[in-house]
């Protein structure tokens, strides 16, 4: 009885505490026609990309393949043509970087815009290349 009593203590505790730290209410997203696009304003905190499998496309909207994300922080790209690429998803200097396995290659990072209501987002990496990424369907 005294571990459900303190289990659900904690729980309340958590709650609490999550409840003091919600920021203020964001603005309502408007319903105009450019609201999938990434927010300027907005502020993207970097963090890990979440598991699944994302479309990735140039800035002139030429495909570039897909990367899939695993929920153990591994990945797959696959490019148009090629051979498939398979490492580490991890988080560097602020940056969501790929981390190939077994190969001397360095690692590929990207500084990623804020996520769209549909949850793509731009990714540019460190020589200055922007390319569009969105949740494959």
């Amino acid at each position: 009885m005294r571990k459900i009593v303190s289990i659900a203590a904690i729980a309340l505790l958590g709650l609490a505490i999550a409840g003091c730290s919600k920021p203020a209410s964001e603005p309502e997203a408007s319903a105009s026609s450019d609201a999938a696009a990434p927010s300027e304003a907005a502020v993207w905190t970097p963090a890990l990309p979440a598991p699944g499998k994302y479309e990735v496309t140039t800035s002139d909207g030429k495909p570039d393949g897909t990367t899939e994300i695993r929920a153990d922080m591994g990945y797959t790209d696959t490019p148009p043509k090629g051979l498939a690429e398979s490492g580490v998803v991890k988080l560097t200097d602020g940056k969501v970087c790929f981390d190939p396995s077994g190969k001397t290659a360095p690692d590929r990072c990207y500084t990623e815009s804020v996520r769209a209501a549909d949850g793509s987002f731009t990714a540019t990496d460190d020589k200055g290349v922007t390319v569009n990424v969105k949740p494959a369907a």
